[in-house]
C-alpha cells in the first residue's frame, strides 16, 4: 500500500493521535509491556501503528510509553517506515499523566486529537477515520460497543443492588477524540483538583461537556489476557485471508 496517498487533502484539518503504550503485563502473565508481545509473527504495537498509518485522517502520531521500552518501541517504528512523523513520548507513572503529557508534547497546530490504547491492535482503519471525522468537526467522541450482557451492580458484601437498564450502557472503548484545547483544560483541572479517571471522556463528564458515542465493531478488542492474544491472532489471520 502507499501510504502517502492516505494523507489527509489540501484544506483538511489533519488530526493527531496519541497511542497510550505503557501497558503492564501483569494480566497476561508477561514480565514486560504486554504491547512488546508478540501476536502473529509481530509485537502487538506494530499492529496498532499499522493500523493508525493506514488511515487518512492522521498526520501525526505520538507513542507515549516508558523509558524502559523507549529502544524497542524505536525499533517498531522503523520497521513501520512510517510516511509521517512519529514521536516519542516519555510518559508519566499513570495513564492520566501519560495523555497530559502527550498532550503537552503535540505541535502547536493540532486542534484535534484522538487518543487510542495501543493493547487494542484491532483496531481498523475505518474506525479511526469516522472518529477523526467528528473530531474534525469540533465533536469530543468515543469509540464503544452495546452492552450485551446483564449487568448487575454489587455492594461491598458481594449482593446485588441494582440491574440496570441494558439499552442504556455501553461499553467504552478508544480511540476516543476531543478538540485539543479543551482537552487540555480538562486535564490541567485535574491536576489541580486531583480528579482520577481512567479514560478522558470521564474528565469531560464531570465538567458537563458532551461526549458522544460511535460504534464499533466487536474485534476491537483490548488485549489483556492470554485468551486474547489466541482471539487477536485468529482474527488477524482471518484478515490476511481475505
Amino acid at each position: 500500500m502507499d501510504r502517502v496517498r492516505n494523507l489527509p487533502l489540501d484544506g483538511e484539518l489533519p488530526v493527531h493521535l496519541l497511542i497510550a503504550a505503557a501497558g503492564s503485563g501483569r494480566r497476561m502473565g508477561a514480565a514486560g509491556n504486554k504491547l512488546l508481545l508478540e501476536v502473529a509473527g509481530r509485537p502487538v504495537l506494530a499492529w496498532t501503528l499499522d493500523a493508525a498509518l493506514q488511515c487518512p485522517a492522521i498526520s501525526w502520531i505520538g507513542i507515549v510509553g516508558q523509558a524502559v521500552d523507549a529502544i524497542t518501541v524505536a525499533a517498531i517504528v522503523a520497521a513501520a517506515r512510517p510516511d509521517r512523523p512519529v514521536l516519542w513520548i516519555l510518559g508519566g507513572d499513570t495513564r492520566q499523566e501519560s495523555v497530559r503529557r502527550g498532550l503537552e508534547a503535540l505541535p502547536p497546530e493540532a486542534q484535534g486529537v484522538l487518543i487510542h490504547d495501543g493493547a487494542r491492535c484491532l483496531v481498523e482503519p475505518e474506525l479511526l477515520e469516522r472518529c477523526g471525522a467528528a473530531v474534525r468537526g469540533g465533536a469530543a467522541v468515543i469509540a464503544a460497543t452495546p452492552v450485551t450482557d446483564t449487568i448487575k451492580q454489587v455492594n461491598g458484601a458481594g449482593i446485588i443492588t441494582a440491574t440496570p437498564e441494558r439499552r442504556f450502557l455501553w461499553a467504552a472503548q478508544t480511540p476516543q477524540g476531543f478538540p485539543v484545547q479543551r482537552l487540555r483544560q480538562a486535564h490541567a483541572q485535574a491536576e489541580a483538583e486531583g480528579w482520577s479517571v481512567t479514560d478522558d471522556a470521564a474528565l469531560f463528564e464531570r465538567l458537563g461537556l458532551p461526549v458522544a458515542v460511535l460504534e464499533a465493531p466487536p474485534s476491537n478488542i483490548k488485549l489483556t489476557t492470554p485468551f486474547d492474544l489466541t482471539i487477536a491472532e485468529a482474527l488477524l489471520a482471518e484478515r490476511h485471508q481475505r
